[in-house]
Parts: C-alpha cells; sequence; structure tokens
C-alpha cells in the first residue's frame, strides 16, 4: 500500500551501490536514520503549468485580471514564473535502517527541490 506524505527530511548525498552517479545515500525522517540500499527509479517533473490561471488566461480561456498586489515577474494568481516551470527531481529508494541499512526495509519516494536545495517524503509503501 502506498502512502502520501509532504513531510521534510534531511538528506545525505553520496554513492549509491549499482547507480551511476550520486543521490540520496542516506536520510532523516521523523528521527530515523535510513540507509539508502538501492535506486529503483529516478525521474524529474514539472508543475502542471498548463492548470495555472496565468497560462489559461493567455490561451484565452480565462480573464487576465491582474493582481492589485501582483509584483514584478509574478503570473496572475501570485505565483512567479520560475514557480511554475520549475522543475523537482524525484527518487524512489529501498531503504532500511541499521548500519547495513537490512532492518525495517521499505521502499521511499524522495523529492529534491533544486532551487531551494529541499527534500521532501512524498511517499512510501508498505
Amino acid at each position: 500500500m502506498v502512502r502520501r506524505y509532504d513531510e521534510p527530511v534531511e538528506v545525505r548525498r553520496g554513492p549509491i551501490a549499482d547507480w551511476p552517479e550520486e543521490g540520496p545515500a542516506q536520510f532523516l525522517w521523523r528521527g530515523r536514520l535510513w540507509k539508502v540500499r538501492g535506486v529503483l527509479a529516478h525521474w524529474v517533473e514539472t508543475g502542471a503549468w498548463w492548470q495555472h490561471g496565468g497560462v489559461r488566461a493567455v490561451l484565452g480561456s480565462e480573464d487576465p485580471s491582474p493582481q492589485p498586489s501582483q509584483q514584478p515577474g509574478q503570473q496572475p494568481g501570485g505565483t512567479t514564473l520560475e514557480e511554475l516551470l520549475g522543475e523537482r527531481r524525484l527518487w524512489r529508494v529501498e531503504a532500511g535502517r541499521g548500519p547495513a541499512g537490512g532492518v525495517g526495509p521499505g521502499t521511499f519516494d524522495l523529492c529534491h527541490d533544486p532551487v531551494e536545495d529541499r527534500w521532501q517524503l512524498v511517499g512510501c509503501t508498505d
């Protein structure tokens, strides 16, 4: 069963067995240290830019009325162009606790926002 989360985690990047580049080698979640045993998948996502009011306004499917408090570079609705087009990197990893990562193995989805250098746990499989 997959459980969805949106919780901050601390990640230590490093080499991962059978993976060609550095990735999340360890992460601290809810006070417990998890050691990554392997990367199952890695992908990049963008936000749902096509659903944003500013995009719909450009396409003519919504009134582009500007917001009075809108800052330079912000799109209607208060979102900056960088936020609208920003990417986030996701890692599906197998991890466990203990010295060799063998206790309590599980599958976790970790998300990295490279602009803010922030990591989140977004999913866990029992």
